[in-house]
């Protein structure tokens, strides 16, 4: 995928040890070197292409995470100056300030709201598969180190703040991709909704966020590979009438289980969340996850039925497509469909 790239397989490499560095690191310096390293594999990506529009958003990039590595250094310092130690384990839950610039800073990297507004013009002008590596890998970092900070500093304040930016995340994820021509900035809007689920999930367990977090990253390779293969820009490419029908119904079933409708298999991470949350007292918030969710149905609901009106009549849907296509999209198609099945399985025997 990346073959035009010299070095292409040793830049994977440093992002992914980046990663997993600055993940597996218990004090502040290490973090904030893996996240560095994770950065230098990772730009490179961006532009193997060298197109104008890669190259304006690796720059974007660099900025917004450059920022995001000041409020760590700067966070992290404030805690040195107050503890004398670098260990995330000493950060008290007195040191409010440091707790609020070290999650501004690690919210910024990742792209919750407020700290959303670079994502879509960033994933606008990339490659599908700089897209997925950004939508996904990019993010686990972030995450994984905002759960070990909640998990020192699990305050009520913390948890408020936390949960009105995972609203916020939510709603403009929905509302952000209303007007979206193009899939790329839909997909973007898309991932800062997810990423509002995922993190309002930190606060009630690591479980219910690693089942989150592995159904998304496993409905976004099935999407962003197959738009790949079709290399497909905007939504009216969708609706168009060519020979890959069976694809574009299959990445249309796949969208849909990503904006979470039942029974496809997004729909039993949100049902997971929400089943976890109803017994603690932010559970008003949900309404407007849900809500953002909603917002996001509606625009993958219309440009389903845009395409599957605009071909009424005209030929069945699935047709001309060679047997390996068929049995791949009849198995995505038939993997989404297992959530719905479990989850209903799941509650006829949990009712006996």
């Amino acid at each position: 995928m990346f073959s035009n790239l010299p070095f292409s397989y040793m830049f994977v490499f440093t992002m992914m040890a980046g990663t997993l560095f600055s993940v597996s690191s218990s004090h502040w310096l290490g973090i904030w070197a893996g996240l560095e390293i994770n950065l230098i594999g990772f730009l490179p990506l961006l532009v193997y292409q060298k197109s104008m529009a890669e190259s304006e958003s690796a720059v974007k990039y660099f900025v917004v995470q450059a920022l995001g590595s000041s409020l760590l250094m700067f966070g992290s310092l404030t805690s040195y100056s107050l503890s004398f130690s670098w260990d995330i384990n000493v950060i008290s839950s007195y040191y409010v300030m440091t707790i609020f610039i070290l999650s501004c800073g690690l919210c910024m990297k990742m792209g919750l709201f407020p700290f959303h507004f670079w994502l879509p013009s960033v994933m606008a002008g990339l490659p599908w598969i700089s897209c997925l590596l950004l939508a996904t890998w990019q993010k686990f970092a972030p995450i994984f180190l905002l759960s070990s900070l909640l998990d020192v500093n699990l305050m009520y304040w913390v948890a408020l703040v936390i949960s009105f930016m995972c609203a916020g995340s939510s709603l403009m994820g929905g509302v952000g991709g209303m007007n979206q021509t193009q899939i790329r900035a839909l997909l973007a809007y898309s991932s800062i909704g997810h990423l509002g689920w995922i993190v309002f999930s930190l606060l009630y367990g690591d479980w219910t966020m690693k089942v989150y977090l592995s159904v998304y990253v496993f409905i976004s390779i099935c999407v962003f590979v197959s738009l790949w293969y079709m290399d497909l820009s905007n939504m009216k490419s969708l609706v168009k009438f060519n020979q890959k029908k069976s694809l574009e119904m299959g990445i249309m079933i796949m969208l849909l289980s990503l904006g979470g409708l039942p029974p496809l298999l997004g729909f039993i991470s949100k049902w997971l969340v929400v089943s976890a949350s109803m017994s603690s007292a932010l559970w008003s918030l949900l309404f407007v996850l849900v809500l953002g969710s909603l917002f996001s149905l509606f625009y993958y609901l219309s440009l389903f039925f845009s395409m599957f009106l605009s071909e009424a009549g005209k030929s069945p849907l699935l047709f001309k497509s060679n047997v390996k296509l068929m049995l791949l999209i009849n198995m995505i198609i038939v993997l989404n469909l297992v959530g719905g099945l479990l989850l209903i399985m799941s509650g006829a025997l949990a009712s006996l």
